[in-house]
C-alpha cells in the first residue's frame, strides 16, 4: 500500500511526538502546512524548550531539503525511514544536516538533499539520547 505524502508526514510527526513524550517532554505539534518547526517540546518544569523538524520517508531514500539550506532550523532534526512498516529514526542537529547536505543542480535549478549514506550512520541511528530527557532529576 502506497501512503500519500501528507499521511506519511503525519505518521512521522506523531511517531516523533510519541517517542519524545516517552522521554518526558511535553510535546505540541505545530500547524502541519507551516514551514519550519514541526514540534515544540518543553520539559516538565517549563525551563527548557526545543524545536524539532521531522522528515518522514516510506523507505530509505534521500531527504529533500529544498532550494536553500536556510529552511534547516530548530534544535534537532529527526528523519524517520520505513514509516509504514518498522520506523527507524535518525536524530541530527541542524548544523550536521547543513554540513552533510548534497547540492544538486538540474536545468539551472539548485536543490539540496541529504543522502542516506550521510544520515544513516551509527552516530545518528536511534540516537534519541542526543535530545535528552524532559523530566528533571530529583
Amino acid at each position: 500500500m502506497k501512503l500519500e505524502s501528507q499521511v506519511t508526514g503525519n505518521i512521522g510527526m506523531y511517531y516523533a511526538c510519541y517517542r519524545l513524550s516517552r522521554m518526558g517532554w511535553n510535546v505540541m505539534p505545530t500547524a502541519r502546512n507551516a514551514r519550519g518547526i514541526d514540534i515544540i517540546a518543553y520539559n516538565r518544569g517549563g525551563t527548557e524548550f526545543i524545536g524539532v523538524q521531522v522528515k518522514a520517508l516510506t523507505r530509505r531514500s534521500p531527504v529533500p531539503l529544498g532550494t536553500s539550506l536556510d529552511t534547516v532550523m530548530g534544535d534537532f532534526w529527526i528523519i524517520i525511514n520505513d514509516i509504514g512498516q518498522e520506523p527507524v529514526a535518525f536524530v541530527m542537529m541542524p548544523d550536521e544536516v547543513k554540513a552533510l547536505a548534497h547540492r544538486g543542480e538540474k536545468h539551472g535549478k539548485v536543490s539540496f538533499w541529504l543522502q542516506p549514506k550521510a544520515y544513516d550512520t551509527p552516530e545518528f541511528r536511534e540516537a534519541w539520547e542526543r535530545i535528552g530527557h524532559g523530566y528533571e532529576y530529583e
